[in-house]
């Protein structure tokens, strides 16, 4: 499991790229790099990473369910994810 701080400082780069995201749009849109520049690194949506929702794993994260696949196997074997079954064959 990841540590608080890094979950932490995630989340607070979410938060920012959302706050940015329409100066950021308008900026590019007029082509003012110097403008762009003068923003927060953390604004950029670059500088996101994946992490798994419920363990901050930044590993083998799944994005249709926001998750890890270690976290994924262990809840879809206890039947937590609706739809999802292990297969047979």
């Amino acid at each position: 499991m990841a540590r608080e701080s890094i979950k932490a400082r995630e989340r607070k780069r979410e938060r920012m790229v959302a706050k940015y995201a329409n100066k950021r749009a308008e900026l590019k849109a007029a082509g003012d790099y110097e403008g762009l520049d003068k923003l927060p690194k953390n604004a950029s949506p670059v500088r996101l990473h994946n992490r798994c929702k419920l363990t901050g794993r930044p590993k083998g994260y799944m994005r249709k369910f926001g998750i890890n696949r270690v976290t994924f196997r262990e809840m879809a074997s206890a039947g937590k994810i609706p739809g999802v079954t292990k297969s047979s064959w």
